[in-house]
């Protein structure tokens, strides 16, 4: 199982970004999708997370309200739409699949099996 993600880059404070990961070689299905982050000298930090339906999500507190993940279980993608992004949030994010979540996620994601490498989010003016 291999993760790519893609949609990072450079961008002032308030500015919006869509990060995305597709998912390739899964050949089991329910599983929780999610993303985490790691600051330069900080430990890696769970971001969001999305059940295998999608109807149950979860969220950092300081990313609340203005993050918003989804999937698409047809093209094996998650995305993360990040709005009104602060200097805070700079970080290489990494997308992260859970193949033994239950079917509702109520909190981060605990048994991460598979890792995409990161892609960079530089939050700057």
């Amino acid at each position: 199982v291999q993760l790519q993600a893609s949609g990072g880059g450079s961008v002032q404070p308030g500015d919006s970004l869509r990060l995305s990961c597709t998912v390739f070689g899964a050949t089991f299905t329910n599983y929780a999708l999610g993303w985490f982050r790691q600051a330069p000298g900080k430990e890696r930090e769970f971001v969001a997370a999305i059940s295998w339906s999608g109807h149950s999500s979860y969220y950092k507190n300081s990313v609340k309200g203005r993050f918003i993940i989804s999937r698409n279980n047809t093209g094996n993608t998650v995305s993360l739409q990040m709005n009104s992004l602060k200097p805070e949030d700079t970080a290489v994010y990494y997308c992260a699949l859970d193949e033994n979540s239950p079917r509702v996620v109520v909190g981060p994601l605990l048994g991460v099996d598979y890792w995409g490498k990161g892609t960079q989010v530089t939050v700057s003016s």
